[in-house]
């Protein structure tokens, strides 16, 4: 695809016209209007009864209660009207079927007429919520090819990696020693290992010590979410589960757009079974720094650069390597600065905000420790330090020298998949963009400039354009064949060691 094409497929936008709800009929527009009613009278409920009363009460459950019902009924019409265009159905069958997703939010009436603690007004309406959702995704696999195969990868992964965790947390027990326990239930604490215990708690108690190690959007939306659930460990799954998905989603988008469908779909079904992609389902920020990098890079694509610019900022606050997007922001918008559309020329502007995003978190640890560096001082507890990246490899092939037992299995999957990285980005660098090339090529470097190579297998799970080369060779059914056979086995075991309390990455 030529470096200007833009990714996204035309829509012609109309404005939204209440003829549309007798085009849906009745039956729809009262379910969406009755859902509406209820998320405005449980609004007033829960945000306005606490401090009105008397007429000023009353007057504020009419203006929610209407508010929140003409609100739904728009999101209702807009979103419907963009499956009909993205779809390819007509517009009256969109608004039937999405109006099929709105009644869960009616279970908020059993606040009242049960004391179950999972019918507490904010869990329930997070349950409702995740119905809802689920319910849309069902909807749109239903017409979608995209969404439906990105479905059924993203089901068939995560379920076989969730039954192989917990049956190995049941059976084979943890290893042996004391371990942090998030939860009193097996069968959730699995998936509350190693770093999600600094993520959890961040969430619940801010930031102290070595925690500071970890940038703050995930553990910000643990809070956030966990206010709903109630429970933080939830909480990061939902948030990880839900991002890994939408991930997938921009990855197959993107890839199909820049090569072709099979490419799209080899190369999500790849990241889905790399061996460490079991830390996409657990509290781990990969999910969430994975969706927002590749969404980065689709809206720079469709030259979008306010969102992709937003985007990136994001990203930069999930973890430090997200400022490296600002080097593939640049060099894309280059490639159209000349472009006689204003959008493009002032796009540079947005570049802006990527490096704000570790701006404000060097900002806030500038007025908590007075070191806006701290994030990176303190990594020397896990022996982290600035260095050239062949110290790292040097320091690598010192332990495998003379350690023994556990270190060297270690050290053997750190190198082996450092190797792995850099083979195939020099084997593939000529399929991608070079924006590609440059991002992954700093993407390996930074981690390499801390004179170790810890974790290596797991940031290389969030390097997507590695896993578009290996699409792209994966069209070989031999090389196909190759990789399936090094990723599941690999997938496997580690997904075992990682619910059992062994170190993986």
């Amino acid at each position: 695809m030529l470096a200007g094409t833009n990714l996204s497929a035309s829509v012609n936008p109309r404005p939204l016209r209440l003829g549309d709800l007798l085009i849906a009929g009745w039956p729809a527009t009262v379910a969406v209007a009755l859902a509406g009613l209820t998320l405005g009278f449980f609004a007033w409920y829960a945000y306005f009864v606490p401090g009105l009363s008397g007429a000023a009460s009353e007057i504020g459950l009419i203006g929610a209660m209407l508010g929140v019902t003409a609100l739904a009924i728009a999101t209702w019409l807009g979103y419907s009207r963009y499956l009909s265009q993205r779809a390819g159905i007509t517009l009256a069958r969109s608004l039937r079927y999405d109006a099929l997703t709105w009644p869960p939010f009616l279970l908020l009436w059993l606040t009242f007429v049960s004391s179950s603690p999972l019918t507490h007004g904010a869990r329930l309406f997070l349950v409702a919520a995740a119905v809802f959702c689920i319910a849309k995704v069902l909807i749109a696999a239903r017409f979608n090819q995209t969404v439906r195969e990105v479905l059924i990868d993203f089901a068939a992964t995560r379920i076989a990696i969730i039954v192989i965790a917990e049956l190995a947390a049941v059976i084979i027990g943890q290893r042996a020693g004391t371990h942090v326990q998030e939860s009193s239930h097996v069968l959730l604490a699995v998936w509350g290992r190693w770093d999600a215990v600094h993520y959890l708690d961040i969430a619940t108690q801010g930031y102290q010590g070595t925690d500071m190690a970890f940038f703050p959007l995930y553990p910000l939306l643990i809070r956030l979410v966990g206010a709903l659930a109630g429970n933080h460990l939830i909480a990061g799954l939902l948030i990880s589960n839900a991002s890994f998905f939408l991930g997938l989603l921009y990855l197959y988008k993107l890839l199909e757009h820049e090569y072709d469908r099979a490419v799209a779909r080899r190369a999500i079904f790849y990241v889905s079974i790399f061996p460490t992609a079991v830390y996409f389902t657990a509290v781990y920020t990969e999910s969430l720094f994975f969706m927002l990098t590749v969404a980065s890079f689709y809206y720079m694509r469709e030259h979008k650069w306010w969102i992709a610019g937003f985007v990136g900022f994001l990203a930069a606050l999930t973890r430090v390597e997200g400022v490296l997007l600002l080097v593939p922001f640049l060099m894309e918008w280059s490639a159209v600065r000349e472009s006689p559309k204003k959008s493009d020329r002032y796009g540079v502007y947005a570049a802006a905000l990527i490096p704000l995003g570790l701006a404000a978190y060097m900002a806030y640890l500038w007025v908590l420790r007075a070191d806006p560096l701290y994030f990176s001082h303190v990594q020397i507890h896990w022996n982290r330090q600035l260095a050239p990246p062949w110290v790292s490899v040097i320091n690598a092939f010192a332990k495998l020298a003379h350690g023994g037992g556990a270190s060297v299995a270690h050290e053997s999957l750190e190198v082996g998949f450092t190797l792995l990285m850099i083979g195939v980005l020099l084997a593939g660098w000529h399929s991608l963009r070079p924006s590609y090339i440059a991002y992954m090529a700093l993407s390996i470097l930074v981690p390499m400039s801390t004179s170790n190579l810890m974790s290596m297998p797991r940031f290389a799970l969030v390097l997507f354009p590695m896993f578009a080369i290996l699409a792209r060779w994966g069209e070989r059914p031999w090389v196909n064949n190759v990789i399936l056979a090094f990723s599941l086995p690999l997938l496997g075991l580690f997904t075992v060691l990682f619910a059992d309390w062994y170190w993986v990455a």
